[in-house]
């Protein structure tokens, strides 16, 4: 009997955005003749994980990594330049849009900026409806509004205010609305791109805590992308730590928190406050990101990398498995050094 497949693999994806601009500033003149160049931003490159029903896989970095990028690759939002992923065990990324309907309906998103996510011009009810009749033309209205009445209640927004526009609710309470779009078509799957980031911290709790509840009562499954490793801590089953475009560690939450291995990511857990306890030693990262423009030759973080060697700036590392189910691509964990 074959395993069931994971819900989600994406296996070597690549993504690379044209910012050339027009014919003319393309050409530029190399030994008197004209020749075209074009500039590349190299976003996602060779990133590969899977995903188990029912788990929050969590991808963290800093701003600009291309975490976002790989959410909405994931989605079918940007078509990856290389690479497959698979829903089930079905290739998506090769499926044209017809093909590619059942699956919208099983895999969402929420957008990080509830302020501009939301149709300033649709009433809550509406926005809510939209995707329910889409996906569902045999739907009566009346039974379309009476799902919108009690997703609304689920996610802890009243149902009376229906009939409102967005820019009447706080930024909280747009998360919630747009939580309550993302489940109005029972998906299997979300991606929440740092969904509580533009939000007040007051109300941050709140909004993890609905999403838990709806992970509980639903039994879904979620990509969460942020960039504060205190919420990843609280949510995540297991998390990729992403660094220009590349996973560099992968592991299970606990086991990445208790024992970090590679450079960049033992960098990013000594930068978290804790309260009541006499702060360990900062680990400072020298220098600045380098431009996806141009990545730098060997390992991307080498520039930055504290324990950085001469393998690292000739040769790319891939990401191979050390301990049970951690993930890293680190030649000085390969070779014993860290």
């Amino acid at each position: 009997m074959n395993p069931t497949p994971p819900l989600l693999e994406v296996k070597n994806i690549t993504k690379h955005f044209d910012i050339s601009g027009g014919f003319l500033e393309k050409l530029s003149l190399e030994n008197m003749r004209p020749v075209l160049k074009k500039t590349v931003v190299h976003a996602l490159n060779d990133v590969s994980f899977s995903i188990i029903a029912g788990e929050t896989f969590s991808i963290v970095g800093e701003s600009g990594c291309g975490k976002s990028t790989l959410g909405r690759a994931v989605l079918g939002l940007y078509p990856p330049s290389s690479g497959q992923i698979y829903y089930y065990g079905t290739r998506i990324d090769v499926l044209n849009a017809r093909e590619m309907l059942p699956y919208r309906r099983k895999m969402q998103m929420v957008f990080q900026d509830p302020y501009a996510s939301l149709n300033p011009r649709m009433k809550v009810e509406q926005t809510l409806m939209e995707p329910v009749l889409f996906h569902n033309p045999a739907i009566t209205m009346l039974e379309a509004r009476d799902l919108v009445s009690e997703i609304m209640e689920q996610v802890g927004v009243d149902p009376l205010w229906a009939s409102r526009y967005p820019h009447e609710f706080s930024g909280g309470q747009r998360q919630r609305i747009s939580i309550a779009r993302a489940l109005m078509v029972e998906p299997e799957f979300i991606v929440a791109d740092e969904p509580i980031s533009a939000l007040d911290v007051s109300i941050q709790a709140q909004i993890l805590n609905l999403f838990m509840e709806a992970q509980e009562t639903r039994g879904l499954t979620y990509l969460f992308i942020t960039h504060d490793m205190s919420v990843v801590k609280h949510i995540s089953t297991r998390v990729a730590v992403m660094y220009l475009g590349t996973i560099c560690e992968l592991a299970r939450t606990e086991a990445l928190f208790t024992r970090p291995r590679h450079p960049y990511t033992q960098a990013l857990l000594s930068a978290i406050p804790v309260l009541g306890t006499k702060k360990a030693r900062h680990i400072k990262l020298k220098g600045e990101v380098p431009t996806p423009i141009d990545l730098p030759k060997g390992c991307v973080f080498h520039k930055r990398c504290p324990h950085v060697f001469a393998r690292c700036r000739e040769e790319v590392p891939l990401l191979a498995e050390y301990d049970s189910g951690r993930l890293l691509a680190c030649h000085g964990v390969e070779e014993g050094r860290i």
